[in-house]
């Protein structure tokens, strides 16, 4: 297996809301992404704003794009501004200095893709992200 399939980005995006209505979460949206970037699925709950699709899909793809988390591009952010501010603007997803972007491997630490989880504060976001991942029986590399 080379990148998740649809049944992995739906059952992701299912167990991320999950995680969200167990911590009382503002309405999430999640982005599931190949290692491309390529979007696979997303979906966004109920008072949602209409950005956050936009949202997710940045801290998603920004992590494909830099090899890391999007909270390890938010680090960055503040080390070396001038150059997350330029490279954020490359992938078609744009790049989200944020946590809640997260890679998706297999139990041999192949990159199968990624998940965007916004909504709700960024740490929270991440452990929705972080336990979605876990549950579907995938490995996330932060």
């Amino acid at each position: 297996m080379h990148r998740l399939t649809l049944a992995q980005a739906n059952a992701l995006i299912d167990a991320a809301f999950a995680k969200g209505a167990e911590l009382k979460l503002k309405p999430l949206t999640v982005t599931v992404h190949d290692p491309g970037g390529h979007l696979i699925a997303c979906q966004r709950q109920d008072g949602a704003s209409t950005m956050r699709v936009k949202l997710a899909g940045g801290k998603a793809a920004g992590a494909l794009a830099l090899g890391v988390s999007s909270r390890k591009i938010g680090d960055m952010a503040v080390e070396r501004p001038h150059f997350i501010a330029s490279v954020s603007r490359m992938p078609d997803w744009g790049m989200v200095p944020a946590a809640g972007g997260v890679i998706v491997a297999d139990g041999t630490g192949a990159v199968l893709g990624a998940i965007g989880v916004t909504g709700d504060t960024s740490d929270h976001d991440e452990a929705c992200a972080l336990a979605a991942i876990e549950q579907v029986g995938l490995k996330a590399l932060a």
